[in-house]
């Protein structure tokens, strides 16, 4: 319980930031974890990728100001961190369907996308074993990718690094390098905030080549 309040605590730095700079890191902070694993979490659970997930809120926002008041789109761009208008526009008019320009039009409807919070809900009795292992520290072998702090890149990355290990020959030679108590092929996320975050497909093996 305490984990998703930590995570509706994020949800709420979200809110309290659309108008300003989201730090993500602080989100990962906030969470607990870092920011990779926020980010991946996030997505998991609510369906969208935190960086889609507030470009809507900041879109849905930008509606209600536009409707209501007398700013003008310029400043309401500014507001919402688009320093171009012709981005605002862009993202504007992908979200809703029109420009900001029309939002006053007569007949003229806008979406309105709500905050996420979360909350534990159980459903279903299927059965399923797992198991979290703490181990020492062991050495492995096997090729690297940098991944993106911005968890939706990698969703293009990690897929296409393992299919061409698969055609192009490298899994079934580092299957042949396994000689560790520890088998099977591995996907590794070796990530944290200070250092570059890569994904390695590899396995354990006290080999060098």
């Amino acid at each position: 319980m305490e984990w998703v309040e930590r995570l509706n605590q994020s949800m709420n730095y979200i809110e309290e930031h659309l108008t300003g700079e989201i730090d993500y890191e602080q989100l990962g902070r906030i969470a607990c974890c870092s920011t990779y694993h926020f980010q991946r979490m996030f997505t998991y659970m609510a369906g969208i990728t935190l960086a889609e997930y507030i470009r809507k809120r900041k879109m849905s926002l930008a509606a209600v100001d536009l409707r209501g008041g007398e700013e003008r789109i310029i400043d309401i761009a500014e507001k919402y961190g688009y320093h171009s208008p012709t981005a605002f526009t862009r993202a504007f008019q992908s979200f809703h369907g029109i420009a900001p320009s029309s939002v006053k039009e007569e007949g003229v409807s806008v979406k309105s996308f709500s905050p996420i919070m979360f909350k534990i809900a159980v459903k279903g009795a299927t059965e399923m074993n797992y198991r979290i292992e703490t181990r020492e520290a062991f050495r492995i072998v096997g090729l690297s990718a940098p991944l993106d702090k911005e968890i939706e890149n990698n969703f293009m990355v990690v897929p296409k690094m393992w299919q061409e290990a698969s055609v192009n020959g490298t899994i079934q030679k580092l299957a042949g390098m396994m000689d560790t108590p520890l088998r099977g092929l591995l996907g590794v996320s070796a990530c944290n905030d200070e250092e570059q975050w890569k994904y390695f497909i590899a396995v354990s093996s006290a080999k060098t080549s």
